[in-house]
């Protein structure tokens, strides 16, 4: 595809020499000779490029303007400024918003042709690196063998090829983006767009027009997630954060299957799935007055419920070892050697949850360790904040020896048997104890044993 460089300039002969010489180099253009011209055909389609002039029919700072608004649809756009009143304080405040370069009049035409080179470049790259990261995470898999983990997989397959809606439970970093494109990955529509929206990133007044999308003066239209998402999924990720009336009006679009954009007139019929996720107790929202119940019962069709990793402590190894071969094939570097049974790893408490557990791995992996004393220390220093054993010995202090050996004995095994799966001869075989006799002390520290 030819790449599109909007020119922005309210000298006839400047915006010609720019049209002729970014043609001649291969490129598409389009055109504005003001400030309004430029903000609509902004809003129609936003450029690949931009060249702005700073100063247009409106003020001194049209083309700073022009360049926020530009940022705020689309921030990995390269913008050019170019003036023919430059000064330095000019120049710092078009970089301060984002530009990505500045150049006064007039302009040699070799190196205005290679900052657009270089735009370009930098385009491409940006767009590449996010396609790749797209594709990495939808290439990860479901990992573990906790009972919790299991059931989500048969809970997956059972529902990817029906229609139902789903709601996604779990902490922050557990893995519900993930369950969502696996669902939509095994389903009819796999080959249909998947669209995130994320909830408690907007703006209270760009609720409805991300999800609808906006009908403008001009005549143009910016679709919203909605539209995008049709014939394919719609996952919106916490959704306890959308208001309360903007709520309403997703459930019309769930009950009549049709909605009007912003300032539209016509209704547009859509065919989407929708999975929604929450890291929010829905139902005690409802209680709070914060959630519709009658949206909740009609998105929670199918609830699927992941449990934080700290409460699944034998997927942990699975995981790592997982990450490993993973970051270390993304990295091409020699896959980490990295201890499953590292005491910081299994007794961290991982508020961050999966999440937090690849980014020390993809840590590790950046620093490149060249042994397991090295990798071990990294760990210890990056997780000896929240470490279980810093924690029980500074609680230990206050109680006499006997209570705190007791308390120290109970989080430990406790630990242990979550790692095992609630598997009484794994564990005693781990601690170095009968089964028998792990059975008494279980039983003496007051430790439900489960399967």
């Amino acid at each position: 595809m030819t790449t599109e460089i909007l020119i922005v300039d309210d000298n006839s002969n400047i915006r010609n020499i720019l049209n002729e010489l970014i043609t001649d180099a291969g490129y598409k253009t389009r055109v504005a000779a003001n400030y309004n011209q430029a903000l609509s055909e902004i809003d129609k389609k936003i450029p690949d490029v931009a060249i702005l002039d700073v100063k247009l029919d409106k003020g001194d700072n049209d083309g700073i303007q022009l360049l926020s608004h530009i940022k705020t649809k689309n921030k990995d756009v390269p913008v050019i400024m170019i003036s023919g009143h430059a000064n330095i304080e000019m120049a710092i405040t078009s970089l301060k918003h984002g530009a990505f370069e500045f150049v006064e009049k007039p302009f040699d035409q070799a190196r205005l042709l290679n900052f657009i080179s270089r735009a370009i470049e930098n385009l491409n790259l940006k767009t590449q690196n996010k396609e790749y990261e797209n594709k990495l995470f939808s290439s990860f898999d479901l990992i573990g063998n906790s009972k919790n983990i299991t059931s989500i997989k048969d809970q997956i397959e059972k529902i990817a090829l029906t229609d139902s809606r789903i709601t996604i439970n779990g902490p922050s970093g557990s893995g519900k983006e993930l369950i969502a494109r696996k669902i939509h990955k095994r389903s009819k529509r796999n080959n249909k767009p998947f669209i995130i929206l994320n909830g408690a990133l907007l703006d209270n007044n760009k609720y409805e027009l991300e999800l609808f999308g906006e009908e403008k003066n001009d005549g143009s239209i910016s679709y919203g997630a909605l539209e995008k998402a049709n014939k394919g999924s719609l996952l919106i990720d916490q959704i306890s954060d959308i208001p309360l009336d903007i709520q309403s009006k997703i459930l019309r679009v769930l009950t009549d299957q049709k909605f009007k954009r912003v300032n539209g007139l016509n209704d547009v019929n859509v065919d989407v799935r929708l999975i929604c996720s929450s890291s929010k107790d829905l139902k005690n929202e409802i209680e709070m007055g914060n959630f519709r119940e009658d949206l909740f019962h009609r998105i929670s069709v199918f609830e699927i419920n992941i449990e934080p990793l700290n409460q699944r402590i034998s997927d942990i190894p699975l995981l790592i070892n997982y990450f490993s071969k993973k970051i270390s094939e993304n990295y091409n570097i020699k896959e980490l050697q990295i201890d499953e049974n590292n005491s910081y790893i299994l007794n961290h408490n991982w508020k961050g949850n999966v999440r937090e557990l690849r980014n020390l791995i993809e840590r590790i992996a950046i620093l490149q360790p060249d042994s397991k004393d090295k990798i071990s220390n990294i760990i210890k220093e990056s997780l000896k904040n929240d470490n279980f054993y810093e924690k029980m010995s500074e609680n230990s202090l206050s109680v006499p020896l006997k209570e705190a050996r007791e308390k120290f004995e109970k989080e430990y095994l406790t630990i242990q048997l979550k790692k095992f799966n609630g598997n009484i001869s794994k564990t005693a075989n781990f601690v170095g104890m009968e089964r028998s006799a792990l059975h008494r002390k279980l039983k003496g520290l007051g430790i439900k044993e489960f399967n």
